[in-house]
């Protein structure tokens, strides 16, 4: 009996002992790194192609310059074989579920496992931004200390202690933010999401409507995916109903901020600072936001670090032999939850 075949679309860096288990009991067939979205399209289509005959696709972020966005188009072009997408990430923007819904076509995300990396992000960024911590650095790179004076310049900045923390999105990330911020001296945590949450995931935040969390935070944590209603929902009218001196703080999806209203509040001082690990059109950030220097970012940084990575990478494997032996994934993404033809799949073997 042959084996059930998996494409791999982008690198593996840390968990090449979980796929070569994983060849033991499945076909597997990396992609060309110089492979093209016009190729890939064809090659799907391509008998004498192995990408024709794939029943599971794993991918990266990366390899979008190889397939271009999971959309519409490449929905239709998948071969018929094609049961499961299994993405290596937590937020998969660049997919658009509903056409590989249509074609009975599970797709799978790594949620959990990257919690406590991009929270450490976050909160490294938070103090970060709260405290001027960049701002100094930049002055005293230039060579501002001693004759800038304390601090070499920099402006003063606040303590944790009092103040409130508002938190867009309060899932597993959002959780574990608030757990590394509470030996801070926080004042209060609030949060906004779609829905309250039941008591025992609110972890001691408030519930608050989105116009009260604009209004009462000090500080805005954001932690929410990126989808058509989250596009630019910090946008200018957002922004102006914020406290005056508010800090914004970003590792969720750069597009979620309206980036050029965030940059005009950032220079007239309406956002005192602002601390991203993410941007609207990354890898491309404005230099007009990289020379503010109440601005703190990192380059995407959040799950960047060795033992996160080898972890989601080892989980993406686990979530394809989930589909060989059971014919289900095990983390199939919220949209398709509740689609019935899943209950109905098939082990491959």
């Amino acid at each position: 009996m042959s084996k059930p075949v998996v494409l791999r679309l982008g690198q593996v860096k840390y968990a090449q002992k979980a796929w070569e288990e994983l060849s033991k009991i499945a076909q597997v067939i990396p992609i060309d790194p110089s492979l093209t979205r016009a190729q890939f399209l064809d090659q799907c289509q391509d008998p004498e192609s192995p990408i024709s005959k794939a029943q599971i696709l794993t991918r990266t972020f990366p390899s979008v310059k190889n397939t271009g966005r999971f959309d519409a188009e490449l929905a239709k072009a998948l071969p018929e074989s094609v049961v499961a997408i299994c993405h290596n990430g937590a937020g998969y923007d660049q997919i658009d579920p509903t056409p590989f819904g249509q074609r009975h076509i599970q797709i799978s995300n790594v949620p959990e496992l990257v919690n406590n990396s991009t929270a450490d992000t976050h909160v490294f960024l938070l103090l970060g931004a709260l405290r001027n911590f960049e701002y100094g650095h930049r002055l005293m790179e230039e060579g501002k200390w001693p004759s800038g004076g304390a601090a070499a310049g920099a402006p003063v900045g606040h303590d944790p202690e009092g103040k409130v923390v508002g938190v867009l999105g309060l899932g597993g990330i959002g959780r574990a933010i608030i757990e590394r911020l509470k030996p801070f001296g926080f004042k209060k945590f609030i949060y906004h999401n779609r829905n309250r949450l039941s008591s025992d995931l609110e972890n001691g935040c408030e519930y608050v409507s989105f116009e009260e969390l604009l209004s009462q935070s000090d500080v805005i944590s954001i932690n929410i995916p990126l989808n058509a209603a989250t596009r630019h929902m910090i946008d200018k009218e957002a922004i102006s109903k914020m406290k005056d001196g508010v800090v914004i703080v970003n590792t969720a999806r750069g597009a979620v901020i309206d980036e050029p209203a965030l940059i005009s509040a950032l220079k007239s001082g309406k956002v005192r600072s602002a601390g991203l690990d993410v941007y609207e059109n990354e890898p491309q950030v404005p230099q007009e936001l990289l020379d503010l220097p109440n601005f703190i970012g990192v380059p995407h940084m959040g799950t960047h670090t060795v033992e996160t990575i080898q972890k989601m990478e080892e989980f993406v494997v686990e979530n394809v032999k989930s589909v060989i032996n059971t014919g289900k994934v095990l983390t199939v993404i919220p949209e398709l939850k509740k689609e019935g033809w899943i209950n109905e799949a098939k082990p491959l073997v």
